[in-house]
């Protein structure tokens, strides 16, 4: 993987409003710092506009803020009308896009702010409308940058595609190998994502 510019990615989303004033705009992203994270871009942007949030988004969005750390105006969603939440942004967790609660939106346009995006079967899969490439996680660039700058001697790697990782290493002058976890590979990898909204794999 090699994640875009994240700024263009928001742009893709504030631009998809301006072209939908009529309908409100969801998107999915974990509850702890992903939201704030894409609640932040989305004001380095320019949008001005209140940013509605699914009441689960709330308590950590909320200390955010006590914390002195300016995210704009935040309102909670279940104050509004359905007819009030056209034009809107409102951020809930990505399992909400595809619960009845969804419906209290008007001709809501599904986003999906995750690395996990890249790949289309999964935004297709997940019933992603608008897929946002945003990943808190390293990317191809980002680990070999990282390998380099720890100055280490040995890599152990795990947790992905281990062999791609080992061989560049390898013709880098570096030793490497992978490092086998006992369980891991054998939770479930049908959508990446485990009941508590973490991801399961990193990008």
């Amino acid at each position: 993987f090699r994640h875009p510019d994240p700024d263009a990615e928001i742009g893709k989303l504030l631009h998809s409003v301006r072209l939908f004033p009529e309908r409100a705009h969801l998107v999915g992203a974990y509850t702890l710092g992903k939201a704030q994270r894409v609640i932040a871009l989305i004001r380095k942007a320019g949008y001005r506009e209140p940013i509605y949030l699914h009441g689960a988004m709330e308590p950590l969005s909320r200390y955010y803020l006590s914390k002195g750390i300016d995210l704009g105006e935040l309102l909670p969603v279940r104050e509004k009308k359905k007819s009030e939440l056209a034009g809107t942004i409102t951020l809930c967790p990505p399992s909400a896009l595809k619960e009845v609660w969804s419906r209290r939106f008007p001709d809501p346009v599904t986003c999906y702010a995750s690395g996990w995006m890249r790949v289309r079967a999964r935004a297709r899969q997940s019933l992603v409308q608008l897929p946002l490439v945003i990943s808190d996680h390293a990317d191809w660039d980002g680990l070999r940058e990282t390998v380099m700058a720890t100055g280490a001697s040995e890599i152990w790697v795990t947790h992905g595609q281990e062999d791609a990782l080992v061989h560049w290493c390898g013709q880098q002058g570096l030793k490497a190998r992978p490092l086998e976890i006992v369980g891991y590979g054998d939770e479930d990898e049908t959508d990446g994502i485990s009941e508590s909204g973490e991801a399961g794999t990193l990008e």
